[in-house]
């Protein structure tokens, strides 16, 4: 064999590397398992904060030496192979830098209304659509400017030496372009920066180009409140004066006199009198929720009379529920309350709720802006250094240093306001309002708040890494919590083993000594892929579970295609030494051919797919390299070594049983095509009219919206818990059981465009309140501590709906560009446009195929949704399809060339035949591990898995039925046309 000793240095080579860098993963392991026995009680509960504690402790000291090197817990970390999301729990995070501050920033905030007027219907008409912030804002200009230029309200003196009045409207647009990517890659590196500096291992941040979103990963987190406020705080950090409630109490008492009127006007038989302060406390907040329900349904009956503004902190503040300030934020920014309220005061709401006799609290203060300007007396842009620190009482607070125009502006504002109050005010939060007990001469302050100790070291970080250009916005959120985790894992992990196991009986039971070697090669595979995923620092994912799964199907093929081969020379009388080198030149171009089809539909999910889909296309790919390094060449290694005796060599590949199966078959299937066609067509219309009656069920992923799991620790009906939640999200709720009956998954569409924290919490507070009514059981965080009347929420998702049509269009993309990749191909392979035609209708054919399976099993009561992992599955089939079909037309051309085209139908019948037996193997030992993950993958996979069966079952009968009849079909037009041209041709 030539080029032996080059294939063994390589094999050689890449198993060191992997041993080295999955190395890093045994050591973190260990000083992991140390770090629970060190927090371990007798009792074996392990305390998670000490367990913290020693982690932290060793994250900068030496754990690990490799030839002397030494390497720290954190370079370990930074370098095994990671778990992803779903496999350790965690938060998946997609940002949207909002691109309409930057436009107002570029105009000067023009007070213009027709600018203004462009803005609000730039950024309404943004929430449906995907195009670009600058394309709808000038769409929007040109129908309400009345045909002025932009130039009017962007030559400003802040833009002199870039937009005069000679600027063109197409040059401003560029500029504004320009800038809002300026922005979005600043945003992008404050973030890094950011996340640096939170300290969890193995982070992930991406933008996703083409768009205005960077795409976060944090493995391991558990304060999910701690980082949506490091990533959503621009950093403008503000010093305000507060005014005092008695400097507004009368436009209050206005406010309260209207809404009580108002309220007793649309319920006649509300009570006569007035209510009294006394009153007021325990009718607040039913008051503000109704009232922002009854506006929004213009149906307020069943309000109860109460002022809204009720005095509830005798002091100064105002003090409501959290739950109910998004409420109260649609009451205030109504027009008619807004003329009530002094011009230059704005109300800002506390950063954090107090807790008190089991309620949240959020102050509202009142700060001193005059005629509502944006611009503080004193701003952050003078902060040149911060850190966390302690107060006076050892309270963790943030130390600020300023510079000297800072000082002395500081100076003269604390000077100016003792005995009063100043609010430290961070992107419109108010962290703490202090009352000023004298003049401060130095920059040196200090923001005190109740602060715990993170909360001032992300304070602080967010302060010295910079002010973000531009709010950001969270618009796809993803939780995992670590027992949703680690179920996934043991569901992974078993899958990966049973089908590994079962494909390894089975190559033994077919192929005797042949089936050792293929298992080799699959050892291999799947230690390169380990090893090479540690290499390029990708956390393995429960997709990349099923990547790996369904490689240990797949790589057996090329392997099988060699076996077959060999065994068909030995049949037809070559020696042994003659027959292995035979198999293994003649299986290889079917084996590039199909690697590579495969290859291509991975390669197009990494480039448009996104999240799972992307971990997935990864171990698809290596999947793929590695199989065909180990199947093709280690493979011919390893048989090279067991023949070296030549034709006295007891090396076999079939077992007495297995030796004549599938051989010299004779079965005409090209004259059944019109019965195939016809089975082909009525199932898909069947599937589309059941899926066209009952609607395909697509996830959240597709349509936007919001879900939870809800775990509790015995059976409960979904049935039950759907009834009491329609109430609270007025029917827009589903609720179905997630793997076990004691699992439940609710979707709602509520609030569905509305990206706003407020907007969260009061979605996930419905949740929580309905489950509690429906079941009486308590809230816990902690699934482990689950007790007959507890639930927790283990996982949950937010996707906006401009997200939603991003993923729906991607998809798309992914599809038609994998079958036009694939056309490509083939014409390129084949040199016949017939072969790359039958191909993609056999595709599309097999597409449609799942779908319709998804929407009758669905019928039947299965919980299959359309959403980015069936999307995954559907690509994958498309590949596994592809390989099979590949397969049979390589054997087509190899006839063609031996034989010529005189018995074309004959022909392709014996392709079809001698190449039946690789087929159904393939087929079956695909199915094998498709099938273990079905049972064992976990409800996550659940879809994927079943369109994977159907889709190796309906791959394996189009190569078949339908692509390779359709190649004769078209190929005898032809030469029944050119037939014709020649006996109509003069002699």
């Amino acid at each position: 064999m030539q080029n032996k000793g080059i294939i063994v240095f390589l094999t050689v080579l890449v198993t060191v590397l992997c041993l080295y860098y999955l190395s890093f993963t045994l050591v973190s392991n260990g000083v992991q398992k140390k770090a629970t026995e060190y927090a371990e009680d007798e009792s074996g509960n392990v305390d998670f904060a000490r367990r913290q504690s020693y982690l932290d402790s060793v994250w900068r000291e030496p754990v690990y030496k490799f030839l002397g090197f030494p390497f720290t817990y954190q370079e370990v970390k930074e370098t095994e192979l990671g778990l992803g999301l779903d496999l350790q729990g965690g938060m998946h995070v997609t940002l949207e830098v909002s691109p309409v501050e930057i436009v107002r920033g570029l105009a000067g905030n023009s007070k213009d209304p027709a600018f203004n007027q462009a803005i609000e219907l730039a950024t309404e008409r943004a929430k449906t659509t995907n195009d670009k912030f600058v394309n709808l804002f000038s769409q929007a200009w040109g129908e309400t400017s009345g045909n002025r230029q932009l130039n009017s309200v962007f030559a400003t003196a802040a833009n002199r030496g870039r937009i005069s009045l000679e600027t063109s409207d197409s040059e401003i647009l560029g500029i504004i372009d320009t800038e809002i990517e300026n922005a979005i890659d600043r945003s992008f590196n404050i973030l890094r920066t950011r996340i640096d500096r939170f300290g969890t291992s193995q982070p992930n941040i991406q933008r996703i180009q083409g768009s205005g979103r960077i795409q976060i990963e944090l493995p391991g987190v558990d304060n999910q409140e701690r980082v949506r406020n490091l990533l959503q705080g621009v950093a403008k950090l503000q010093f305000w004066e507060v005014a005092e409630i008695n400097e507004f109490g009368d436009a209050l008492q206005s406010v309260n006199s209207m809404l009580v009127a108002e309220a007793q006007a649309q319920k006649p038989t509300t009570a006569e009198t007035e209510p009294t302060p006394s009153d007021t406390t325990d009718l607040e907040s039913d008051l503000a929720r109704q009232l922002a329900e009854g506006a929004a349904s213009d149906d307020a009956s069943g309000l109860e009379v109460s002022p809204l503004f009720s005095l509830l902190k005798a002091n100064y503040g105002l003090v409501y529920e959290i739950r109910d300030t998004l409420a109260i934020n649609r009451i205030l920014n109504r027009d008619d309350v807004k003329s009530l309220l002094p011009r230059d005061i704005r109300l800002l709401w506390s950063v954090k709720p107090q807790k008190t006799d089991n309620l949240e609290l959020l102050e509202l203060h009142a700060i001193k802006a005059p005629r509502g300007s944006d611009q503080a007396p004193l701003e952050g842009d003078v902060i040149t250094d911060a850190r966390q620190s302690f107060d006076q009482s050892s309270r963790p607070a943030v130390s600020m240093q300023m510079n000297a125009d800072g000082a002395r502006r500081w100076r003269k504002l604390t000077g100016e306001n003792i005995g009063r109050r100043i609010a430290v005010v961070l992107d419109d939060y108010v962290y703490t309002a202090p009352s000023v007990q004298g003049e401060i001469p130095s920059g040196q302050s200090e923001i005190t708040g109740n602060f715990t100790i993170e909360e001032a070291k992300d304070l602080a970080n967010i302060l010295k890494s910079g002010a973000l250009p531009a709010p950001t916005r969270i618009v796809e959120e993803a939780i995992v919590g670590p027992t949703l985790g680690k179920e996934a894992t043991k569901q992974g992990i078993t899958s990966m083993i049973a089908g590994l196991l079962l494909v390894v009986m089975f190559m033994v039971a077919y192929y005797a000594k042949g089936g050792f070697v293929a298992i080799a090669a699959l050892l291999f595979n799947i230690f390169f892929i380990l090893g090479i995923l540690a290499q390029l620092g990708t956390a393995l994912t429960l997709p990349g579970i099923a990547g790996i799964v369904l490689t240990i199907g797949m790589s057996i093929d090329a392997n099988v295609l060699i076996f077959e081969r060999i065994k068909e020379e030995l049949r037809n009388g070559a020696g042994m030494l003659q027959a292995i080198s035979s198999g293994y030149d003649k299986a290889f171009s079917a084996i590039l051919d199909s690697n590579v089809t495969t290859f291509l539909t991975g390669a197009i999910l990494f480039a448009l797919g996104q999240g799972p889909v992307k971990g997935f296309a990864i171990v698809l790919m290596i999947g793929i390299a590695s199989s065909f390094f180990s199947s093709v060449f280690i493979t011919r290694v390893i048989v090279h070594w067991m023949s070296k005796k030549g034709d006295q060599s007891k090396l076999s590949f079939s077992t007495p049983f297995a030796r004549n199966i599938l051989t010299r078959l004779n079965i005409n299937f090209l004259a059944k095509r019109k019965v195939a066609y016809l089975i082909s067509t009525g199932f898909i219309i069947l599937g589309l009219i059941v899926g066209g009656i009952n609607g395909l069920k697509f996830g959240v992923d597709f349509t936007g919206g919001r879900y939870y799991i809800v775990e509790f620790s015995e059976a409960f009906p979904a049935s039950d818990l759907k009834v009491g939640l329609d109430s609270e999200f007025d029917g827009a709720v589903e609720v179905k059981t997630y793997g076990g009956n004691n699992i439940l998954k609710v979707t709602t569409s509520y609030l569905i465009n509305d990206d706003s924290d407020e907007a969260n919490r009061e979605v996930e507070t419905r949740v929580r309140e309905g489950i509690a009514t429906v079941t009486g059981f308590n809230f816990i965080t902690d699934a482990t501590k689950l007790s007959s009347d507890d639930y927790a929420i283990t996982g949950s998702n937010k996707v906006g709906a401009t997200v939603a049509d991003d993923i729906k269009n991607s998809s798309m993309e992914a599809m038609f560009f994998a079958l036009v990749a694939i056309f490509l191909y083939i014409l390129l392979r084949f040199r016949k446009w017939q072969f790359s035609l039958a191909s993609i209708i056999a595709l599309i054919h097999d597409t449609l195929f799942v779908v319709a399976a998804f929407a009758i099993a669905s019928a039947f009561g299965a919980n299959f949704e359309i959403d980015q992992v069936f999307i995954a599955a559907v690509l994958t089939v498309i590949g596994y399809s592809i390989n099979d079909t590949v397969i049979v037309f390589d054997r087509i051309r190899e006839n063609i060339t031996n034989k010529g085209t005189n018995r074309l139908v004959g022909l392709f019948n014996d392709a079809i035949n001698q190449t039946l037996g690789r087929t159904l193997i393939t087929s079956l030992t695909t199915l094998i591990v498709v099938l273990v993950l079905l049972i064992f993958g976990g409800e996550v996979l659940r879809g994927f898995s079943f369109a994977l069966l159907i889709g190796v079952l309906v791959g394996t009968y189009s190569s078949i039925y339908i692509a390779t009849p359709i190649v004769v079909d078209l190929m005898k037009r032809e030469m029944d046309r050119e037939a014709s041209d020649l006996v109509k041709k003069p002699a």
